[in-house]
């Protein structure tokens, strides 16, 4: 398998307090990577670095051999914060545009992509409206649309399916599984829950900046004898998710 995301001992403080201790994780293609731990464990710094958004006080991280933060790697990798970045002034369709042009996509491209994106979170109807008329959950969908709008390598997700119903949360998470599968995406995944979890192909469970445990969800299982991934992260010496 080939690694897409590499991070090795890394390390970062914010003042007086630690946030990773010297985390080690390797995400390959066609992987669905999930990590998991409560708020305040260290996930979103995680991610920020991979993105290039932060950068370690120790270790490195490397997207597709190339060590972060590096400019012309976001072409590679759609990413999706826990706030919305959007701008309400614009329409949806508008703030589709903006973001997409940020790229290398000829006009009939862009028109595709954007096409696709909105159909996937369910918003061609609503690609009229001013964004600051979308409810939470539609700004949550348009964000997601954003991420890939691109059709990125490497897609940076930090907890994408809060404020989004049950049935389009399970037809977002189809089409992830598809991007895994058929186009070989590298997905990464930060969440709290735990049906979203038993989806990933490998999770590491993140507690107070360290990695507890890391493994497939049924490896994690059986070494834990637990029946589920939240007797786990217990087990582990977590707290619950």
């Amino acid at each position: 398998m080939k690694t897409t995301v590499s991070v090795r001992q890394v390390s970062k403080s914010f003042g007086k307090k630690t946030v990773l201790s010297e985390v080690n994780l390797t995400m390959e293609q066609g992987q669905i990577y999930g990590l998991i731990g409560p708020s305040g464990a260290g996930k979103t710094t995680l991610i920020k670095m991979m993105v290039g958004m932060d950068v370690p006080d120790e270790g490195a991280v490397n997207i597709l051999g190339t060590k972060m933060p590096n400019l012309t790697m976001l072409q590679h990798i759609g990413y999706m914060a826990q706030s919305d970045a959007l701008y309400g002034e614009l329409t949806g369709e508008e703030n589709l545009k903006f973001f997409a042009s940020m790229f290398k996509m000829g006009k009939a491209e862009q028109k595709q992509r954007i096409s696709y994106a909105a159909d996937l979170v369910n918003l061609s109807q609503e690609l009229g409206k001013n964004v600051s008329a979308y409810s939470g959950g539609m700004k949550r969908r348009l964000s997601l649309a954003i991420a890939l709008v691109h059709d990125p390598s490497v897609l940076i997700l930090d907890e994408p399916t809060v404020g989004i119903d049950p049935e389009l949360r399970q037809s977002i998470w189809q089409e992830l599984t598809r991007l895994r599968s058929s186009e070989r995406k590298t997905i990464v995944v930060t969440t709290h829950v735990m049906d979203e979890a038993e989806k990933c192909d490998r999770l590491a469970m993140v507690q107070n900046g360290r990695i507890l445990t890391e493994g497939t969800p049924e490896q994690l299982k059986r070494q834990y004898n637990a029946a589920g991934l939240e007797d786990v992260f217990l087990q582990a010496g977590g707290v619950r998710p």
